[in-house]
């Protein structure tokens, strides 16, 4: 949930329209509102970019209309949410997207947040409280986030989000610091020319290899090997590696499958890539995914593994993505693989945006507190490429 003014066999339920003869309405987005909402993100979220093309504009309505309009084809109104305000203009917008959750084989509607964002020229400060509380009032059992900046975490704190700390972390792990220090810079400034900063690069990253390369076999058991999946098999093992969650997605019909292949339409960072971790006898111990390419760094969307062998699949994925000859890797942290994450030299940790859940069901607060819950990656909305791509370009 990023604050800017600075999805299924249970029935879908439309957030109800919030009358407020002050301060607007609120309801579910239309098809109608898709071309100003985009404005609105662009000129919010893109600011680096002087003056809106109308290109970007139809790309993001477009976007928007497949993932808020119409997920995985089903019929009823939108879960996202725009604030009308009196004079009959937009004063903003909350992203919703609709997920399941399941508790001890209770079934869960749970509303996924994404961008939060305001138009301070029509709006006085009502637009973001309106939304939350619109969508606070309709049916849906937790509310979760998992990219919330700063002005989001005091935003929604009071309203009895939960806070999860180690979840909004990112770590990043450095193989080639020259060339790291290069993708970013050309990512804030994309003018710079490669020419100019590349072969310092090299030159550098060269002399510094032996300092940041990863171990040939960081983890205790030489039994163990990684190997390439396709995306069809990535969904069909995910889910079997949450049976150890509590508070877990639950998957059906193709919504995983579609899920991933939205996911593989984001751009930034390179195409989706899928690999696991294997014993001998060909079991599965562990698996993940992650957008890469060569002199690129690396981003991961999910990883997961069962038991002991955390360490085994974050070798296995960083042996990819250096492989692959990507810059480097970042991440979002877990709770459970961060001993592996402490134990390897070169990674970094930072503020990478807040994770927070909200239910008033007290069994779901109680597996939130414990850190008994699947949350992040494909269940939070960073997948999407409104949290990260360029558009109209």
């Amino acid at each position: 949930m990023h604050l800017a003014s600075e999805d299924t066999g249970v029935e879908r339920v439309a957030a109800p329209s919030v009358q407020a003869a002050h301060h607007g309405t609120v309801r579910p987005l239309a098809a109608d509102d898709l071309e100003r909402v985009a404005a609105l993100f662009l000129t919010k979220f893109r600011r680096r970019r002087r003056r809106l093309h109308d290109r970007a504009i139809v790309e993001v309505a477009e976007y928007m209309r497949k993932i808020y309009l119409d997920p995985a084809g089903q019929p009823g109104a939108s879960n996202a949410l725009v604030q009308i305000n009196p004079q009959g203009d937009l004063g903003g917008f909350l992203g919703v997207l609709k997920a399941r959750y399941e508790l001890n084989g209770a079934v869960l509607n749970a509303a996924i947040i994404g961008p939060l964002m305001a138009d301070t020229g029509t709006d006085h400060g009502s637009a973001g409280p309106q939304l939350l509380r619109a969508v606070h009032q309709g049916e849906f059992d937790l509310h979760l986030t998992d990219s919330a900046n700063r002005v989001s975490l005091a935003f929604a704190r009071p309203m009895k989000y939960q806070l999860l700390p180690v979840h909004c972390l990112g770590w990043t792990r450095i193989f080639r610091p020259a060339a790291v220090a290069s993708a970013a810079m050309r990512a804030r400034w994309p003018g710079l020319p490669r020419f100019a900063l590349d072969p310092c690069a090299r030159a550098f990253d060269a002399f510094a290899r032996k300092r940041f390369e990863p171990p040939v076999e960081h983890s205790s058991s030489h039994r163990i090997h990684r190997q390439p999946m396709d995306a069809a098999q990535f969904a069909e093992r995910l889910p079997t590696l949450l049976s150890d969650y509590a508070l877990r997605p639950r998957w059906q019909d193709g919504e995983l499958p579609r899920l991933l292949a939205l996911a593989a339409e984001k751009r930034a960072d390179g195409p989706l890539h899928f690999g696991g971790t294997f014993d001998e006898a060909g079991k599965m111990l562990g698996c993940y995914a992650f957008y890469g390419q060569a002199g690129g760094i690396a981003n991961l969307l999910q990883i997961q593994s069962s038991g002991p062998h955390w360490g085994a699949t974050l070798d296995g994925l960083i042996a990819d993505a250096w492989t692959m000859g990507c810059a480097g890797i970042i991440g979002q942290t877990q709770s459970r693989f961060m001993p592996q994450l402490f134990s390897y030299k070169n990674v970094f940790f930072r503020y990478a945006g807040g994770t927070m859940v909200r239910s008033r069901i007290p069994e779901v607060a109680q597996a939130v507190r414990s850190g008994d819950i699947f949350i992040g990656g494909l269940v939070g909305d960073r997948w999407t490429r409104l949290s990260s791509d360029d558009f109209g370009r």
